[in-house]
């Protein structure tokens, strides 16, 4: 058993192996979990998190990597979680997205850690929200998040950022992809990657047609803005932090950020209940209580959503 005072205490120290083991119990889903969020809790919410998503190809790993330099410039303590499809064999992360920050490994104002989807949708692993307060409360001023990279399904890291930055690249059809109901809505800023390729003002044109297509706005209202960025050579990633920082600002002004983060730890929450829930619901596989409703249903005597309330109100009576 681990003593998570200490590593917690050391975390905030900025140690990263003690970082790292609190991330890998809650990675774990270990029975300490629940003491680590305990211990972690009145030390988070000043991190600000930022999602990065978009299709494979158009340079996320690239482009997290020059906005950790462009951060640190600026002297903040930045946490990486980069989320790899996992191997169908071993369950590990795939791409290893550390090897493509490399240059930051020796920086100790730097936390870069890859976390296996494990077969979670959305584009992010499920023990994300855990690991995001672990580095809140390591002390890191930013967190980027970057999600796998499977195009429409990544919606998710909205619910999980402050700010939602969407990757797309000229040549790549995701001018056509941004038409379609998911990444154009939950998009915060808006960045065309590999600017220097022909191309990119044609994507970055036909994007800012179609945010003029969505929902119409209040005067006051956050309009997504449309950076064009060179990350390989960090052209324009000062633009797109001055973007980031815009839009915080405006959330703070108007309590969106607040809101944001409310409903975030709602939705936390919300799927921690479930999950134990349905954990229980597994345990009845052979049990009385659910084989008699099945009998029921199966001779016409009780339908299935009748029987699923019984069953959920004898559980929740436990």
């Amino acid at each position: 058993m681990q003593d998570v005072s200490s590593l917690v205490a050391q975390a905030r120290e900025g140690r990263p192996r003690a970082v790292a083991r609190l991330i890998s119990l809650v990675e774990g889903a270990s029975p300490q979990l629940r003491e680590v969020m305990r211990t972690l809790a009145p030390l988070t919410g000043n991190a600000y998190v930022v999602g990065l998503t978009g299709s494979p190809g158009v340079g996320k790993s690239t482009s997290t990597s020059a906005l950790v330099t462009a951060y640190r410039k600026q002297g903040k303590r930045v946490g990486v979680l980069a989320v790899d499809p996992s191997s169908p064999f071993s369950g590990g992360a795939l791409l290893g997205d550390r090897v493509r920050m490399s240059e930051h490994a020796s920086d100790p104002g730097v936390y870069i850690r890859s976390m296996a989807s494990r077969g979670h949708l959305g584009g992010l692993a499920w023990a994300t929200p855990q690991a995001i307060r672990v580095l809140d409360a390591a002390g890191c001023d930013v967190i980027l998040v970057e999600t796998v990279g499977v195009g429409q399904s990544e919606v998710e890291i909205a619910s999980q950022a402050d700010t939602s930055v969407v990757l797309l690249a000229p040549g790549m059809g995701d001018g056509i992809q941004a038409a379609k109901a998911g990444i154009l809505e939950i998009g915060d800023v808006f960045v065309v990657n590999k600017a220097d390729r022909e191309g990119a003002d044609a994507t970055a044109r036909e994007l800012n047609h179609m945010l003029g297509l969505g929902e119409a706005r209040a005067p006051g209202d956050w309009r997504p803005p449309i950076v064009k960025t060179v990350a390989s050579r960090a052209e324009g990633v000062d633009e797109v932090v001055e973007a980031l920082e815009k839009h915080r600002a405006w959330m703070e002004e108007r309590g969106v950020l607040t809101e944001r983060r409310r409903a975030r730890a709602a939705r936390e929450v919300e799927t921690i209940a479930v999950t134990a829930l349905r954990e229980r619901i597994g345990d009845l596989h052979g049990d009385r209580r659910l084989t008699a409703l099945a009998e029921r249903i199966v001779a016409g005597e009780l339908d299935p959503y009748t029987a699923a309330d019984e069953l959920v109100a004898g559980l929740t009576k436990e």
